[in-house]
């Protein structure tokens, strides 16, 4: 394994190009391998099992494309099958988890909200997150259902993604909380409709730039941190629509793409 391999990133869909986001920012020089599996989202209401599946098979595809490391861009796919593609894989693993650590730091009302799907926020994983992290705040938790699929579907700024997105973060900022996670990659690209609905005193907390410097961190201690300082390239696939991520992906990426079909 050599510094010059790519970076695999994935993703039940598109959410997880927030993080790559994150990654290109922090390391212009790697090249980048994204698979979203938009047609098995969301992963939030599948069993254990079948999100191991498909992270096998996603893991599997990436590392046969020369991946040195593997990036788990998914608060329900970390939480489900990490244990399982760290087991399976000797490169290093970096997941995602929702933000509380820093949001129970940053709160002054000391009730902090999560956003997040039902499978991350039923998850043992995040049950322990909120056993270390949370004696000092109330964590309020909201399932969102439906939010993915209008993000996935391109669907941003209509009404009914407001009115739907604003069913579920009315309770929260009702209830005192001051600082809201995003316990989904997807939930980001709702950003600017979140801060119209909550206000400028609600702190949004996603932690796609702590997972980028953890993956740097990894990268460097492994000896496989590219040292080039820019310059890297990015290849995408999706197993869903490939005409609607070519349609979504000048909104959601910074740079001229096209996606592939992925099969597995």
């Amino acid at each position: 394994m050599t510094a010059d391999q790519p970076i695999g990133v994935f993703d039940s869909g598109v959410g997880g190009l927030s993080v790559l986001r994150q990654i290109r920012e922090r390391l212009p020089g790697e090249d980048l391998l994204y698979v979203a599996d938009s047609g098995h989202a969301p992963y939030g209401h599948r069993p254990a099992h079948a999100i191991e599946a498909r992270s096998i098979a996603i893991g599997d595809f990436l590392l046969a494309r020369g991946a040195k490391a593997l990036v788990v861009a998914c608060n329900t796919a970390t939480a489900a099958a990490i244990h399982v593609i760290r087991a399976r894989y000797g490169l290093p693993v970096v997941g995602i988890e929702p933000a509380v650590k820093p949001a129970v730091a940053a709160t002054r009302s000391g009730v902090i909200g999560v956003l997040a799907t039902h499978g991350t926020l039923k998850s043992p994983r995040f049950a322990g997150l909120v056993e270390r992290f949370g004696a000092h705040a109330r964590v309020m938790v909201q399932s969102c259902p439906g939010l993915v699929e209008r993000i996935e579907a391109g669907d941003l700024e209509s009404m009914e993604t407001r009115r739907l997105l604003e069913a579920y973060v009315r309770p929260l900022l009702d209830g005192g909380a001051d600082t809201l996670v995003l316990g989904c990659t997807h939930y980001p690209f709702l950003a600017s409709l979140l801060a119209e609905l909550a206000g400028p005193e609600v702190a949004v907390v996603e932690p796609g730039a702590a997972v980028a410097r953890h993956l740097a961190h990894r990268l460097e201690e492994s000896g496989l941190l590219r040292p080039r300082a820019d310059g890297g390239t990015e290849r995408f696939w999706t197993s869903g629509d490939l005409a609607q991520l070519n349609l979504l992906l000048p909104r959601l990426w910074p740079r001229p793409a096209r996606a592939e079909a992925f099969t597995s």
